[in-house]
């Protein structure tokens, strides 16, 4: 079908579900990767890839009020995170191309899934910019909640290399070019992008700046001696800071008896000769 515009052949609904699957089953596959890491049963294996699979769509729909979530009303998003769990449990993706299919695959989730979110929020009405966090939240929503679930600090918490950067650029991407009018070209640009930077970044180690690589550290002033009246100011300025040092001694006779000091008694002290 031609769009509005006369420059998309393909139907931009036809694409956004083909690559909202997609998204789903690439979560599903990952979610299934971490269960076999845990070395959970065939429940865990379902429970995982269902969380990381649909998490981040049902927190989209949810987020944009649209009813229910169509990975409730749709059972081919239910189908498609069973089948990546179901890849996972049967294939063990275990070595260094194993580990590489993996960040590929985690990568082109993460662009499907910021690609199809920042989409509907666009076709809900919304402006760009909560439409752009709509679609971040889409792509890391399931991720995160599969994390969590299994006792892990999320990616996007920092620690990491780039993985909320790229689902961000990519969500932008696609809010640029659906105001274009380009709906399909923008979903294939997003998902590109995404991949790309997130895959290079896990090659070159490509971190966010920690705090302390961008604290500013002020040089100390340095304090002259007091020397002459500043040193006798100093001095008197130390002594009224803090409350005062009490002083005990004894008790001081009355003037009267240090003046005219007692007789003696004639009949207790002996008379000098």
């Amino acid at each position: 079908m031609n769009s509005g515009s006369g420059v998309e052949i393909l139907d931009p609904e036809a694409v956004f579900r083909v690559v909202d699957l997609a998204g789903v089953l690439a979560n599903g596959v990952l979610g299934g990767a971490v269960a076999r890491q845990l070395r959970m049963d065939p429940v865990g294996f379902v429970v995982l890839a269902l969380t990381s699979a649909l998490g981040g769509g049902v927190l989209r729909d949810t987020l944009l009020q649209a009813g229910t979530p169509v990975a409730l009303t749709d059972p081919a998003y239910l189908f498609a995170a069973i089948a990546g769990a179901f890849i996972a449990y049967l294939i063990e993706l275990k070595g260094k191309w194993a580990n590489r299919f993996l960040i590929v695959i985690d990568s082109f989730a993460l662009g499907c899934w910021a690609a199809t979110g920042t989409s509907k929020a666009l076709g809900f009405g919304l402006e760009w910019l909560p439409a752009i966090l709509i679609g971040v939240a889409t792509a890391v929503g399931g991720g995160m909640i599969r994390d969590i679930a299994v006792g892990r600090v999320p990616a996007i918490f920092g620690g990491n290399t780039l993985y909320a950067t790229g689902a961000l650029i990519a969500a932008i991407e696609m809010a640029v070019l659906y105001h274009l009018g380009l709906r399909n070209v923008g979903m294939a640009v997003a998902i590109v992008s995404a991949a790309v930077i997130c895959t290079v970044a896990r090659r070159r180690g490509w971190r966010l700046p920690g705090p302390g690589e961008l604290s500013v550290r002020l040089p100390r002033r340095t304090r002259s001696k007091p020397s002459g009246s500043g040193a006798a100011e100093a001095g008197s300025r130390k002594k009224e800071q803090g409350w005062p040092r009490p002083r005990f001694g004894r008790f001081p006779r009355p003037r009267s008896a240090r003046r005219n000091p007692p007789e003696p008694d004639g009949d207790a002290a002996p008379a000098r000769r």
